[in-house]
């Protein structure tokens, strides 16, 4: 949400720290690590992945020439203070309008998935379609499991996959999100499901960092390979014999 803060400890104030917290004793380093022509592009595009995912819509004449007037030290239209001020606001009209228009989107996908073959939905509205069966137990929510899982949104944005980091996932039903408890409580051990998790089951109006927007459904298609057994517990040490 505070594009200015995450810039400066994304960036600028990670190299200060970088900076100050080298040997003061070292010798000068020889030469920048990259070109300045390299570095102007790295940090448009750092601002611009954060204003991407901020859903700002930007005026690229204005963005450079209040760069240029703080560079050139002309006398800039606003303070920094203003304009961070300004920047917050936008920011929060921002995030408003995305939840507002997810939400809309979110409704009319869920109601149309639930009227594909296959398709079944359950009282809290997670939904579901059954990719392969599998003959195994049933975990439940005091359970930890092992999944190969890959996550999208619904416009097919991959934002999450196990199978990417070519490790299985391993977790307790009850540190994941309410959608993710119900739909794997529903598997059998070997089976693949495909869920579609609404908003409300996920992370709601707030979304998750960048990647989840506000009122996002989550599409999941999800290997169950295993519950896992837990852990013995050490055996209790003999309480020593009292001394004569």
């Amino acid at each position: 949400m505070k594009l200015l803060s995450a810039l400066s400890a994304g960036a600028l104030l990670l190299v200060a720290v970088g900076a100050y917290a080298q040997d003061q004793s070292a010798p000068a380093p020889s030469k920048p690590p990259v070109s300045t022509e390299r570095a102007s592009y790295d940090f448009g595009v750092l601002i611009a992945t954060n204003l991407k995912q901020a859903s700002v819509s930007i005026d690229y004449n204005a963005f450079v020439q209040g760069m240029k007037d703080v560079f050139d030290k002309a006398q800039a239209k606003v303070t920094p203070e203003e304009a961070n001020q300004e920047v917050q606001a936008v920011l929060a009209y921002a995030q408003q309008k995305a939840a507002y228009d997810n939400a809309a989107k979110e409704s009319q996908f869920l109601a149309d998935n639930a009227k594909k073959p296959g398709v079944k939905t359950t009282a809290s509205g997670l939904q579901y379609e059954v990719i392969k069966q599998g003959a195994g137990p049933k975990p439940v929510a005091t359970d930890t499991v092992k999944v190969d899982y890959v996550g999208t949104l619904i416009d097919g944005t991959k934002f999450d996959s196990s199978i990417d980091r070519k490790e299985p996932a391993v977790f307790p039903l009850s540190e994941v999100i309410p959608g993710w408890s119900e739909a794997i409580e529903l598997m059998p051990v070997g089976s693949e499901y495909r869920f579609y998790i609404p908003s409300k089951l996920a992370y709601g109006d707030h979304g998750a960092g960048g990647k989840i927007p506000p009122n996002s459904t989550l599409i999941f298609d999800i290997k169950l390979l295993d519950i896992e057994k837990p852990a013995a517990k050490a055996p209790e040490a003999a309480p020593k014999a009292d001394k004569p």
